[in-house]
């Protein structure tokens, strides 16, 4: 069993940065590939990013590359979200998931697959 928790999300205006933090505790972190995720209200749960169990290898959905970026800290049980030049419509509750089995690139990045969530942070980006 593996328990994430998000923390950092908040009121940000257009054009700002947040970083989004979460932490993981349970079985060993590094076994497992990092999704973030976020749902906007009435809106489906969007991919947002994915790292690779060691942090080396990212991917990234076209609304959000170049703007986000994800790093994981393995010794610290933490996975980052880093995001700038935030746009009104990036406002959303933003999650945090992780996957024990094996994928790539857009095969990452459907919900199903990910075994473990977060209870979400949300963040909002005001015009």
């Amino acid at each position: 069993q593996v328990q994430l928790v998000e923390s950092g999300g908040g009121l940000v205006e257009a054009g700002g940065s947040l970083r989004l933090s979460c932490a993981a505790s349970g079985r060993t972190f590094s076994s497992y590939k990092m999704g973030w995720f976020r749902q906007a209200p009435g809106k489906e749960r969007e991919f947002v990013g994915t790292i690779s169990r060691s942090g080396s290898g990212t991917y990234y959905a076209d609304s959000v590359k170049g703007r986000f970026t994800i790093s994981r800290d393995n010794a610290k049980n933490t996975v980052y979200l880093q995001m700038n030049s935030l746009k009104p419509e990036d406002t959303a509750v933003y999650y945090c998931a992780a996957r024990g089995d094996v994928c790539s690139g857009s095969g990452c990045s459907t919900p199903i697959g990910y075994d473990y969530w977060g209870q979400g942070t949300q963040v909002t980006v005001s015009s």
